[in-house]
């Protein structure tokens, strides 16, 4: 479990890192400022904590459950993303667009958080805001140079984009295994439901007919327009 959420936290700043290349200095230079002051203003709540309590949080289903939540409304706002920046975009998407550029996601914090409490507990004996403040000015430092060098390796937007949907994905599918944590909503049963079957196959293939049908409708007025020009 713990191995599980690691992953991802690793995927959350890694995505924030990749969403940063697509700004510009000034973006990276705020961004990463804003993420420094959070580590450096955090370090005294992490100090108070313990491996004991963090391994408490981990193994509660509740709480893990309520995270999740969080997860997959940030997984789908960085999915939005990519969907709005992938063309250009006018009006209100592309308004949209910037805000959710502008949007670091919910799960860096929460990582930077818990790299600070890791460092704090492999360093005893230093004084807890010096670790603090050196891992805020490594964020401060490191993000903008990390986002350029992503920029400079990836230089294709497309493929950036791309890479963060796919990142996003990996995202959500560790989170539903972190929710569930070898629980199972249903007990399993070995008889064939052939009602629901039956009913699941006939809304497929009536899903199936009215999407051939309206491909086939747009298809002819396409066709159609395209003769009277």
């Amino acid at each position: 479990m713990e191995t599980v959420v690691i992953l991802i936290m690793a995927l959350a700043c890694l995505s924030a890192l990749l969403k940063l290349s697509f700004h510009g200095w000034r973006g990276q230079a705020a961004l990463s400022l804003a993420a420094a002051a959070a580590v450096c203003s955090a370090a005294d709540m992490a100090a108070s904590q313990s491996r004991q309590r963090i391994a408490g949080w981990l193994e509660q289903p509740g709480l893990m459950l309520d995270a999740t939540v969080w997860l997959t409304l940030d997984v789908g706002l960085a999915i939005a993303f990519c969907i709005l920046a992938a063309a250009p975009r006018h009006g209100r998407e592309a308004m949209l667009a910037k805000a959710l550029l502008w949007f670091p996601g919910f799960m860096l914090f929460p990582s930077l958080f818990a790299l600070l409490a890791w460092l704090i507990f492999s360093l005893p004996g230093t004084d807890f805001t010096l670790t603090g403040c050196c891992l805020g000015a490594a964020v401060l430092t490191g993000f903008p140079l990390i986002a350029r060098a992503l920029g400079w390796l990836l230089p294709e937007r497309e493929i950036r984009l791309e890479l963060l949907f796919l990142l996003s994905l990996m995202t959500a599918g560790l989170g539903v295994a972190a929710a569930v944590n070898g629980r199972t909503a249903v007990e399993g049963t070995a008889e064939i439901e052939w009602k629901a079957l039956g009913a699941s196959l006939l809304l497929l293939a009536a899903s199936a007919a009215a999407g051939l049908a309206i491909h086939k409708i747009q298809s002819e007025r396409s066709h159609k327009k395209t003769k009277r020009t």
